[in-house]
């Protein structure tokens, strides 16, 4: 997140993080470190309450390694549901030309729409693991072994890759509906009708990705 602030405001973008109290302590200092190198970089943050006694977790909960137990992570993702109406807030403040949100606020693209700005879709990972996630989901490969640990392979990827039940997830062998994989689904739908999507990661790391991503699975 700061990196790509950073990589923005190099580029003579002004770059507003949003965050929460958990998180702004050490933004600040490490964007003070930014603007004392860097002259004329323009990096700001805005702190938005993280609702967590709203959607029943212990206070100052703000993220999921400090969720107490897995039964309680679908009370987290129900307070991040809860940020909209704070980051409207701010939207209507700032009145920025884009906005850049993590995959798993699905509500950011409605709320770009509002503002009658782009929205940007972030995913944390790779362009290798998001192809593998697609054509997993798409082709179910894992349908056509007998065990757990037979392997099988992904197909319709540059590279022959081969994976075996036990290293997918639970949701995913089982095709089990949960709150979770209802969350997934709308993160999908609401990819397909945002702006486009910044993975972490480069041209020179996965080329080959890169272009899959792009050619094959026709994501901007």
């Amino acid at each position: 997140m700061l990196d790509m602030a950073k990589l923005f405001a190099s580029r003579g973008v002004k770059a507003t993080i949003i965050t929460t109290p958990l998180n702004a302590a050490a933004l600040t200092k490490t964007i003070e470190r930014i603007k004392h190198k860097n002259s004329g970089i323009e990096i700001g943050l805005r702190v938005i309450k993280f609702p967590a006694v709203e959607a029943g977790l212990p206070e100052g909960c703000e993220s999921l390694d400090q969720v107490p137990s897995s039964a309680m992570i679908p009370k987290f993702f129900i307070a991040t549901s809860l940020l909209q109406e704070p980051l409207e807030e701010v939207l209507r403040e700032c009145r920025p030309k884009c906005l850049i949100a993590d995959m798993f606020f699905p509500w950011a693209t409605d709320v770009a729409a509002k503002f009658d700005i782009p929205r940007l879709v972030f995913h944390g990972t790779s362009f290798f693991g998001l192809c593998v996630a697609a054509s997993i989901r798409l082709y179910k490969p894992f349908k056509n072994v007998l065990s757990d640990t037979e392997p099988f392979v992904v197909p319709n990827l540059p590279h022959e890759i081969k994976l075996i039940r036990k290293q997918m997830s639970q949701h995913q062998r089982d095709e089990i509906e949960t709150d979770f994989t209802k969350l997934l689904s709308q993160a999908r739908e609401s990819e397909l009708r945002s702006y486009g999507t910044v993975v972490n990661s480069f041209n020179e790391l996965e080329q080959e990705y890169a272009d899959h991503y792009r050619k094959v699975l026709k994501r901007n």
